[in-house]
């Protein structure tokens, strides 16, 4: 085991062991952890070609329930962004688990019932665990700028890291991500099943600081959103099992309940839900870097009106570019290679582009 340390002190990245890679022999995957500045351990995997790599590295952040690996890097053909543009871009490309999530450290109330803590994990935390994350990919890179690739909330919390540390940050891709540009949502906001009926703007109080989630659970909210009776014509079953297992696996204790479950913090509920009621959580005014807005036609998580506001709003950015992928979902990076993923990497490729640092 290495040990290298940072400029910062508080920001340490311990090397552990090499990650199987079975199915792109071409790339080497190395398991990291990093430590943030409050002192919270950060679970990484390096995904980087063999050959060497130049460039930005690429930092992935998943979105409010399943973990980096689960959502990046499955061991199955078409489930791993990672390796994808890795291979395509030949860079280094890392995937993060925020505090709470899959192997970073979680917070000891998440030990206690959900019940007797608030949501956790809240997005002005999570920036901290990007910070970190970025700060080892430089050490490791020798590049003093990262891309960062988010889905989801962690577009959100990608678009809030680049917004507080804009010099950090040379791309940002921001998929499928609220940005409190509307004040009603299908799902979230008032008159949700998340709102507080005495206080319609405002998160109901019965909203612990953690929720559980079974393999089950996963695929409602995808399968509404697949315009086909047959789920498997827009998503392989390999990809959707790979997807569960990890799921389920990114947490230890996920097969001591009755029914297999695993735990995510609940802070990106309170944030999404804000979001979703029309508050903006950080002003992208501040960002500099080139900005890739993406929605997918039938996502059910961001609205057209985030997307146009972030552009409004970014006056600042070196460019922002905003795009719909006709017939995508909101899994789009796991769904068919014809249903919008060839699509959605050829356009972060693009936008990232071959330079070097």
């Amino acid at each position: 085991m290495s040990v290298l340390r940072a400029s910062r002190a508080a920001v340490l990245v311990t090397a552990l062991a090499a990650a199987p890679a079975e199915a792109a022999p071409d790339l080497v995957r190395e398991e990291l952890r990093a430590t943030t500045a409050d002192g919270i351990g950060i679970r990484i995997r390096e995904v980087r070609p063999r050959a060497g790599a130049t460039g930005e590295p690429i930092i992935l952040v998943h979105g409010a329930r399943v973990p980096g690996i689960a959502s990046f890097d499955l061991d199955v053909p078409g489930g791993s962004l990672a390796a994808d543009l890795a291979e395509r871009l030949g860079r280094v490309v890392y995937v993060m688990d925020a505090r709470g999530y899959g192997g970073s450290d979680r917070p000891a109330a998440m030990d206690r019932p959900a019940a007797e803590s608030r949501p956790l994990s809240r997005g002005h935390e999570v920036v901290r665990d990007i910070d970190a994350v970025a700060r080892a990919a430089a050490q490791r890179t020798g590049s003093d700028r990262v891309a960062l690739v988010g889905w989801a909330t962690g577009g959100m919390w990608s678009a809030w890291y680049a917004s507080l540390w804009p010099g950090r940050v040379g791309h940002l891709v921001v998929l499928n991500a609220l940005y409190g540009g509307a004040d009603q949502h299908p799902t979230l906001g008032p008159g949700s099943p998340a709102a507080d009926p005495d206080r319609p703007d405002r998160l109901s109080p019965t909203v612990g600081g953690y929720t559980l989630s079974t393999a089950a659970a996963l695929f409602p909210s995808w399968d509404r959103t697949i315009p086909a009776e047959d789920k498997a014509s827009w998503r392989a079953p390999a990809v959707a099992e790979a997807y569960a297992r990890a799921a389920l696996a990114s947490d230890p204790a996920s097969d001591r309940r009755d029914s297999p479950a695993f735990r995510a913090p609940a802070g990106a509920t309170e944030d999404s839900f804000l979001q979703a009621n029309g508050r903006r959580l950080f002003d992208a005014g501040s960002i500099t870097a080139p900005v890739l807005l993406i929605r997918s036609e039938h996502d059910f998580w961001s609205r057209p009106e985030d997307m146009a506001a972030f552009a409004h709003d970014a006056t600042r950015s070196d460019g922002v570019r905003s795009l719909t992928l006709p017939g995508a979902t909101h899994y789009v990076h796991l769904d068919r290679p014809e249903r919008g993923r060839d699509a959605l990497i050829a356009e972060i490729a693009a936008f990232l582009g071959p330079q070097a640092d």
